[in-house]
């Protein structure tokens, strides 16, 4: 057998490569673990709002579901390592957890660095070697099998090699698809990559003018030519440049994967709660019984003012004008801008801001049972860099860390 100088490989030291590394070296396989960038894990300081969004508090099932039709592809990733067992993990190495209203799971502390920290504390237990500044710059099979890895430092052969570098989001942090070209290499399909998770921007001037306004519950339509190519439920931030937040994340993939995004709408239902008829009988009841105040004040029962204001302006009525004699037409109007109001979209924010990236390389050239290339013996890959992207509340996360767990348990 080769003498290697590693049993294995593993390029970039994001949550998927610091948790195979991990679960190989612990079982005492001889891991390297390179890292382009200055330190390990920028991504996880990042996540949330700096506070890493771990997990999200469901099973295993609620995962997959998250990721669409390719959230079967985790079927065995997350047998090996699912929500529960992620948890768990963290909570041995001292980072106590909790769940919040929308289910997502953070450390108790809110800091993201004692999740990195807990992983960086595991990972030199179990003996792994991790090199950062040290970006692998090639990767090419050897006559006798295995690989030899090139880096501006040195050369290096393993029997096996992991490719855990991620996508294209937040270039800033290093992930710039360095492995895609690795896995285009070796033969492999790269699904066209986009930004996920994105904020997006709009062409309705008005929407800036509502900026810092947060919305707690709406539902998100994406709109083509009146059939929606998604649709999703949560909380809404307007901002200077358009939308952001849980819901507007959550739909962005279809829209930064469409190829003129400009001639979609988003069409936003501000009451999900409350059906068009509820809404127009409180409306008519109230121009009635509460003529004298204005139509504003009495719609701000139900959202904030400035939004009020707004929709008035947007159905052609005075901001100023009193509820009494609210004609039916009025109300019709009213209800319609509540329910179903149509926001003309530009685009997105794009990878800078992106994320998550969606696409990668193709599923259907990967063994979901053990993370390796069906087309190369010995590599592997995990994480972000395969096309799979959820929803936000994370299980992306939940993804990188199970996917790199299984790919550890065969190096």
């Amino acid at each position: 057998m080769p003498g290697w100088d590693w049993d294995a490989v593993i390029i970039g030291a994001g949550a998927a490569g610091l948790m195979a590394a991990v679960h190989a070296a612990e079982r005492d396989r001889r891991i390297l673990l390179l890292e382009k960038g200055r330190k390990p894990g920028v991504k996880i300081l990042m996540s949330g709002g700096t506070r890493c969004n771990i997990t999200h508090d469901c099973d295993a099932r609620g995962i997959v579901a998250a990721f669409g039709p390719n959230g079967k592809f985790l079927h065995s990733a997350l047998a090996a390592l699912g929500p529960h067992e992620t948890v768990a993990f963290f909570n041995a190495e001292g980072v106590a957890t909790k769940v919040e209203e929308t289910g997502k799971v953070f450390p108790v502390s809110d800091r993201a660095v004692d999740v990195l920290e807990a992983i960086l504390r595991r990972l030199h237990r179990s003996g792994a070697t991790l090199s950062t500044s040290e970006p692998a710059t090639d990767v090419r099979p050897l006559p006798e099998g295995g690989f030899r890895v090139v880096t501006p430092l040195r050369d290096v052969t393993a029997e096996r090699v992991l490719i855990t570098t991620g996508g294209k989001s937040y270039p800033g942090c290093g992930t710039t698809g360095d492995g895609y070209a690795f896995a285009t290499a070796f033969a492999h399909t790269i699904v066209p990559t986009r930004p996920a998770l994105v904020p997006l921007t709009v062409q309705a001037a008005w929407v800036g003018e509502l900026r810092g306004i947060t919305l707690p519950d709406v539902t998100l339509k994406v709109m083509e030519n009146g059939k929606p190519l998604c649709s999703r439920r949560g909380s809404m931030l307007f901002a200077h440049f358009g939308l952001t937040g849980p819901a507007p994340l959550d739909v962005s993939r279809a829209v930064s994967g469409h190829p003129a995004p400009a001639t979609l709408t988003l069409e936003a239902d501000l009451l999900p709660g409350e059906p068009e008829q509820q809404l127009d009988d409180f409306l008519k009841t109230e121009s009635l019984a509460s003529g004298k105040k204005q139509l504003a004040v009495v719609l701000a029962d139900k959202l904030p003012r400035r939004v009020c204001d707004q929709l008035l302006g947007l159905t052609g009525q005075a901001a100023d004008r009193k509820a009494a004699a609210l004609s039916k037409a009025d109300r019709s109007k009213l209800v319609a801008a509540v329910k179903r109001l149509p926001i003309p979209l530009r685009g997105t924010l794009g990878f800078e801001k992106a994320e998550v990236t969606a696409g990668g390389v193709s599923l259907d050239e990967v063994d979901s049972r053990t993370m390796q290339s069906k087309w190369v013996a010995g590599l592997y890959l995990a994480g972000e860099v395969l096309d799979l992207d959820g929803w936000i509340g994370g299980y992306n996360f939940q993804s990188a860390w199970s996917t790199g767990w299984l790919a550890g348990r065969q190096l």
